[in-house]
Parts: structure tokens; C-alpha cells; sequence
């Protein structure tokens, strides 16, 4: 069930939301060759705990960090390691997701590390511009996918990029994951009308190929890997539906 937010709570996912958004700035400053993916975990952690939250991620149904940080073909859910140093060329989504005073605020971006190949800045560029496209396009009294999939999927697919179907956006706010489920490409599910107070990330996941499908990893449970190895990028921001359009909230 769609959760319709009051006032109070609106006040409170934005607060959560302005800091994913402050710790996800914050972050990208370090995003350079050297560093590993769990030395950003840990600059995060430590970022969210000054800051009186918490690291929504960390134990989430038993993922073990408190970021997700996915390189080049994976997808989502990349799980910080030592072992994961970032190279020059790579790109990085970095995934954020904070609760403060119970409200949750979630939001995602895509970054080159260093110099990067021409089909990975355009994938990056194409990926923020579907999902700017859409958030203008919200308004109440239309639908999700008059305003999410029928605006990403033309865009996506005169890049000859793909778009992940099995993942997507979701409400927000009250918890991590509530309805409705957010598609970003075209299909009769997305018919939910837009009302004011819904709350839900649009994070669009898009694959350098005309292939959208994806694997999970077998022995980690959670990585998301593009299945002919091509790049994957990913923004998302938590939005709010107002009387007159949108809010993003993690700004």
C-alpha cells in the first residue's frame, strides 16, 4: 500500500534526504585512483554517524556495509572491499542511504575516476539526463509511467543503451522500500496516479549495450553484474509529488 505522507513526515525525509545528498557530495570528493571502495564505506560511516544517522544499508537484510559502491559492469549492490581499488578509467556509483530521527532519505550517482573512455561518459551523461527528464514530467494526476518509463525508455533506447528491467525505484520514506515499484521502462505496471504527499526514488540503472539483462553474484548474494559485461550507470534521487509538480529532496 502506497504510503501518502503528512507533514511531519514530509518535514523528516527531507532532513534524511538533505544529508544522504550532503554525504554523497562529500564522498565524490575522494573518488580518485588508489583509493578502495571500503575506505569510501568507511568515510561515509563515519560521515552518517557524526551527523546523529544511520547507515540504512549495513545489515539491511544482511548486506555487510553501509554503502554500495558499484563499478564499471556492476549494476548495483557492490559490496566496499579492500581488495576493490579504484583505477583509473573505472567508473563508480555510490550509493547512499541514510535514516534520521526513522526517516530515510536515499539517493545514488555515478562518477569517472580519473579519465574515462567516451562511451562511459556518454552512458553517464545519457543516464542523469533520463532521470532529470522524468522528475520535470511528474505532476499529480498523471501517471509513473507517463512521467518515468515513456519518458527513459526513448531516450535510453536512441543511445542503443538497455535498461535494467528486474530493478528499480521504490517509496520511500516511512522505510527503506515500500510501494509502489518504480519501472523505468515503458509497461501497463507503472499505471499508479501520481498524488501529492507519495514519496519514491526514480534511479534509473542503465547498460552500455542493447542487452538488459543482469546476474547476481553466487557467492556474495547481492553484486549485480551486467550480463555481457558491459558499463552500467545509475543516479537516483528521492522525490516528493507536491500539489503543483515535484520536490527532489536530496539536494
Amino acid at each position: 500500500m502506497i504510503i501518502i505522507k503528512n507533514q511531519t513526515q514530509i518535514k523528516g525525509i527531507r532532513k534524511s534526504s538533505q544529508l544522504a545528498a550532503q554525504v554523497l557530495k562529500y564522498l565524490a570528493t575522494f573518488v580518485k585512483p588508489g583509493i578502495s571502495t571500503q575506505a569510501l564505506n568507511d568515510i561515509a560511516h563515519k560521515y552518517i554517524i557524526e551527523h546523529n544517522a544511520i547507515p540504512a544499508p549495513l545489515n539491511y537484510n544482511g548486506f555487510p556495509k553501509s554503502i554500495c559502491t558499484s563499478i564499471n559492469n556492476v549494476v548495483c549492490h557492490g559490496i566496499p572491499s579492500e581488495k576493490k581499488i579504484l583505477k583509473e578509467g573505472d567508473i563508480i556509483n555510490l550509493d547512499v542511504t541514510t535514516i534520521l530521527d526513522g526517516y530515510y532519505g536515499d539517493t545514488s550517482k555515478t562518477y569517472p575516476v580519473g579519465k574515462i573512455s567516451e562511451i562511459a561518459k556518454r552512458l553517464i551523461a545519457v543516464t542523469e539526463k533520463s532521470l532529470e527528464l522524468s522528475i520535470k514530467s511528474l505532476k499529480p494526476g498523471k501517471t509513473l509511467n507517463e512521467c518515468v518509463g515513456q519518458v527513459i525508455e526513448p531516450l535510453v533506447k536512441s543511445e542503443n543503451f538497455s535498461i535494467v528491467r528486474e530493478l528499480g525505484g521504490h517509496g520511500v520514506g516511512v522505510n527503506f522500500h515500500e510501494d509502489p515499484f518504480v519501472y523505468h521502462f515503458d509497461t501497463k505496471k507503472n499505471n499508479v496516479d501520481l498524488k501529492p504527499g507519495m514519496i519514491f526514488t526514480i534511479e534509473p540503472m542503465i547498460n552500455a549495450s542493447t542487452d538488459p539483462r543482469v546476474t547476481i553474484d553466487g557467492q556474495d548474494g547481492w553484486t549485480i553484474r551486467t550480463f555481457d559485461g558491459s558499463l552500467s550507470a545509475q543516479f537516483e534521487h528521492t522525490i516528493l509529488i507536491t500539489p503543483t509538480g515535484s520536490e527532489i529532496l536530496t539536494i
